[in-house]
């Protein structure tokens, strides 16, 4: 069956998604929904009745729909299962989530687009306190991160040990918005040691932003 991903190109959490099905070695249509595009083409009812949420991405095969990027990654993983995505230790496998979610629930939400909407459209901010308040949640999460993964003796070339894992899905697409948003990552040379190494696989690269069909 054919897998059809809903996504924008800039996505943090579609980003992830595009870099597992790579991994997985699977192929998939993209089906673009832009998010600036005439007020934001996520809000139009026919993608709001695939997701109520308006959010990307949205992961459909056979009919049927999930949302939710890491519940995305969930169902790869079971649907399949090589090269797995999750180490085979309990532990280990509890280990590689609590990085993920540390990165997509307590670092990407804050400087998700509709967050920055509503800081610049609702509550008048000027775009250099924008910039500085996603600076800090970023810089706040990747310290923590960092000093995390340096002390972690699971660690390989990648989040957990020397094959990328769920881990690495999440952590290279908030490195790109860091980078976007111009957060210096000196401080961080064991994350950037690490989006160092994915961006040599095929998998990362594929997956990159500017290599999307809605790029331009």
């Amino acid at each position: 069956m054919t897998i059809h991903l809903y996504s924008y190109f800039r996505s943090s959490a579609s980003y992830r998604v595009r870099i597992a099905l790579n991994l997985k070695g699977q192929s998939y249509d993209t089906v673009p929904v832009h998010l600036v595009n005439n007020g934001g083409e996520q809000f139009a009812p026919a993608f709001s009745a695939l997701n109520p949420q308006s959010l990307v991405p949205v992961m459909e095969e056979d009919g049927h729909h999930i949302t939710q990027s890491l519940a995305m990654l969930e169902y790869l993983e079971e649907r399949f299962p090589t090269p797995a995505l999750l180490p085979a230790g309990l532990l280990d496998r509890a280990h590689v989530r609590e990085i993920s979610l540390a990165i997509a629930c307590d670092i990407h939400p804050l400087n998700n687009l509709r967050v920055l909407r509503m800081l610049k459209q609702e509550l008048g901010v000027s775009e250099e306190v924008k910039q500085q308040w996603i600076q800090h949640w970023v810089k706040l999460g990747f310290a923590a991160l960092e000093q995390q993964l340096a002390a972690s003796p699971q660690r390989g070339r990648f989040c957990f040990g020397d094959t990328p894992t769920m881990a690495d899905c999440c952590l290279i697409p908030q490195i790109f918005n860091a980078r976007r948003f111009e957060v210096d990552m000196t401080p961080y040379p064991t994350l950037a040691a690490i989006d160092e190494a994915c961006g040599q696989l095929k998998a990362f690269q594929l997956a990159q932003p500017s290599a999307q069909p809605d790029a331009a």
